[in-house]
């Protein structure tokens, strides 16, 4: 119950503090809900990618919370550095910013339950068809 709550209020932040500083006008967020993993989130239209790449969310995001929390799934076509062991070596605002740059890019933001996603809590997702 906790968790919902603490989620639904980070998740409405998160959301309004996108559309006040980035995408602007008509939002057309998606929420999202995976209660199999533990996660709630928003899926973005590409104006809105566009606009929270531009906008100074991503940087208040990473001032509160460590890199070492974020996850980011990567589209098979990123230039973003990954390792060997999968990790991610990129900024939270590179990672949408690669998605703004194309056509159709959108992302897809989780908020993470804490004892799920190995202690992850958000996680990004690329999408994009060119």
């Amino acid at each position: 119950m906790r968790f919902t709550f603490v989620s639904t209020a980070a998740l409405a932040v998160f959301t309004t503090a996108a559309a006040v500083f980035g995408a602007g006008t008509a939002a057309a967020a998606v929420p999202v809900a995976d209660p199999e993993q533990g996660r709630v989130g928003v899926r973005l239209t590409h104006e809105e990618t566009v606009g929270l790449a531009g906008g100074p969310a991503p940087a208040l995001v990473t001032m509160f919370l460590p890199l070492d929390r974020i996850g980011a799934g990567l589209h098979q076509d990123t230039k973003l550095y990954r390792d060997q062991s999968g990790g991610v070596h990129a900024s939270l605002r590179q990672v949408i910013a690669e998605t703004a740059s194309h056509p159709d890019g959108s992302v897809t933001l989780y908020l993470n339950a804490p004892w799920m996603r190995n202690g992850r809590v958000l996680d990004v997702y690329q999408s994009w068809t060119r």
